[in-house]
């Protein structure tokens, strides 16, 4: 049974099995992940993981998930985020514009 050595910020070194440890792993953002329940102080800890240690988690048995970011997800976004009141706003903008809802009646009521 392979044994793995994992360190707790609280209890130091313990051992795991690789059943005990996931690997999470987003290529296109650049990151991965290791985590395991302590089996000391029964903590969840979580670390970072660059390509060597998911290499030797992955060979020792251990499970990696790959995690599909959107490309969207990557974009840069500039501006100030919208608000609650931006939501609003928008909401009412639909509702009192006549035309706008007129197609979007047409387009739905069409099957498009």
């Amino acid at each position: 049974m392979t044994t793995i050595k994992a360190t707790c910020p609280e209890c130091g070194d313990v051992d795991l099995r690789p059943r005990e440890i996931s690997v999470v792993v987003a290529s296109a953002a650049g990151w991965a992940t290791y985590e395991f329940i302590c089996p000391e102080c029964n903590k969840q800890i979580t670390k970072s993981a660059d390509e060597e240690v998911v290499t030797l988690l992955r060979g020792a048995g251990v499970t990696v998930e790959r995690l599909h970011v959107p490309a969207e997800a990557l974009e840069m976004h500039f501006g100030n985020p919208i608000s609650h009141d931006d939501l609003i706003d928008f909401g009412l903008t639909l509702r009192s514009t006549d035309r706008l809802i007129q197609v979007l009646s047409r387009e739905t009521s069409a099957g498009l």
